[in-house]
């Protein structure tokens, strides 16, 4: 009887820490107009599909087969040197690569990163969780003044607190984000936003907009919190060429209505990593192969792989993304130029050319 007694202590008590952690982490939740992929209470993909569930979740953990990884030090992936603005041509835009999903873009005297995340750990926690498996291709503090940052969706390893608060207190700037994410960054001190629903645009001045576009993933930070504000990617206007940011993103047909309203584009960032295994993985995130798809339905010029080799954040290996990326080039009889894996601290020149884009 003692044993039973102290066996539904513990599962109470595991539950109340449970349900009080949960508390903490959540974000808070969007609210506003019912649309085609907002009920009032949850965001949805457009085609429907929804992440796996709890279920599926220990399947997975009791079934999967992690590929290959190792801890490179900054020795085995030094940190890049970042352009300076007097380096850069008229009409050029420069892409350094910091990794995982996080640019530096340098156009027209804007200074963008996207998702940015210097964090040990892609976690609430900085003790637990995916750890950072190569250094950051740029020092944080050898960042030049910081105009914008995107945000694609309130997940650890693409809006990451710590790095983003850093990044007010340093540079102030203005962070775009979806529906329903600027609530978190106020309960965090950070002021200065803009949410945007899929299609919707945001003028920053003279020579940039920014449009939401859709994405097909979930967002959520705790455990009750699953879909409750949107996520998205993100198309930047540019004099000269449009860039596009997919966020993080399973396949569906709508890349086609984005590369329709927005052509030419003329540089996309696309995820190419965490596919494995493909049951659980493929309605949230694309696979070298898809990646390429989209590519192609975009009609981008170029293209920049991201979201790969610095997070153990499914099965496949560390180096199995570029390899597989080179697979599906040969495929569709891609270019390695016209679709690259970057590496951490690199930098990439892209002439701009003239673009007459329309506006989702």
């Amino acid at each position: 009887m003692e044993f039973i007694t102290w066996s539904v202590a513990i599962v109470i008590g595991l539950t109340l820490a449970t349900f009080v952690v949960d508390f903490i982490i959540s974000a808070p939740k969007a609210s506003g107009p019912k649309s085609n992929h907002f009920n009032g209470n949850r965001f949805s993909n457009p085609n429907g599909s929804k992440a796996r569930g709890f279920i599926d979740i220990i399947k997975w953990a009791l079934t999967g087969n992690r590929g290959v990884w190792r801890n490179l030090s900054a020795e085995d992936a030094p940190c890049g040197t970042v352009p300076k603005p007097s380096s850069q041509q008229a009409g050029e835009a420069v892409f350094t690569f910091v990794n995982h999903a996080t640019f530096l873009i340098q156009a027209h005297g804007i200074n963008i990163l996207t998702d940015p995340i210097w964090s040990d750990r892609a976690s609430p926690f900085q003790w637990i969780g995916p750890k950072r498996m190569r250094p950051p291709g740029i020092k944080f503090e050898e960042l030049p003044e910081i105009h914008l940052v995107l945000i694609s969706h309130n997940h650890y390893d693409h809006l990451d607190i710590n790095t983003v608060t850093e990044l007010s207190e340093r540079h102030d700037p203005l962070f775009v984000v979806p529906l329903g994410v600027s609530s978190y960054l106020e309960e965090n001190g950070i002021y200065n936003t803009v949410e945007l629903d899929w299609w919707q645009q945001h003028e920053y001045n003279q020579d940039l907009s920014i449009s939401g576009v859709p994405a097909q993933h979930f967002s959520g930070r705790g455990l009750t919190d699953r879909d409750k504000t949107l996520w998205c990617g993100y198309m930047l206007e540019l004099p000269g060429g449009n860039i596009y940011f997919a966020g993080d993103t399973g396949y569906d047909g709508f890349f086609e209505k984005i590369g329709q309203l927005f052509a030419p584009i003329q540089t996309a960032l696309i995820p190419i990593g965490a596919y494995k295994p493909r049951w659980f993985m493929r309605p949230i995130h694309v696979n070298p192969e898809e990646a390429v798809q989209i590519h192609r339905d975009i009609q981008a010029r170029q293209s920049l792989g991201m979201h790969f080799g610095t997070f153990p954040l499914a099965d496949e290996g560390m180096t199995e993304p570029v390899k597989d990326l080179s697979d599906a080039r040969e495929k569709y009889g891609v270019a390695e130029n016209e679709f690259m894996a970057p590496k951490e601290g690199e930098s990439y020149r892209v002439s701009l050319l003239k673009t007459n884009a329309a506006t989702g």
